[in-house]
């Protein structure tokens, strides 16, 4: 697998120490992003923030895209989510990276300066060229939706 490279530029903050994304360990798929706050910043319930990450980025060309995905454990453990499910970042999108946060539980949660918000993956994307038919091919499954394929 070639490398990619992805440009990273700190968007100063005043006084706030910038960290860039980082892949906790060498088979994470995304790398964190944290919190460029100068103090903590109280969610809450049912609340919504937008959170600085102090870095914008620059993607290696056309044929890719950054995704930004909620961490697993402040969903699980607090009820911290993405506020838009998946932030898409385009490839010709510069501007600093900001991550909108919702608190889904009854209780507020603080983010704290520097804290790990979410992650950031970079994927190849693909720009099909639309071609209008009449019909789709038969499948097995056709229009059957939610449920259709079972519970089990």
């Amino acid at each position: 697998m070639s490398k990619i490279i992805l440009k990273v530029k700190t968007v100063p903050h005043d006084g706030v120490e910038v960290q860039y994304p980082r892949r906790a360990t060498g088979g994470s798929a995304g790398m964190d992003l944290h919190a460029a706050l100068r103090g903590p910043v109280k969610i809450a319930p049912r609340g919504l923030v937008s959170i600085p990450t102090g870095i914008a980025i620059q993607m290696p060309g056309d044929g890719y895209a950054a995704f930004i995905y909620a961490r697993s454990g402040l969903a699980t453990r607090h009820g911290i989510a993405l506020s838009n499910g998946v932030g898409v970042i385009d490839s010709d999108y510069t501007g600093e990276l900001i991550v909108g946060l919702c608190n889904l539980s009854d209780r507020a949660y603080v983010v704290m300066p520097g804290e790990r918000i979410a992650q950031l993956v970079i994927s190849p994307v693909c720009a099909p060229e639309l071609f209008e038919v009449e019909e789709l091919e038969e499948t097995a499954r056709a229009g059957s939706g939610f449920g259709s394929t079972g519970r089990y």
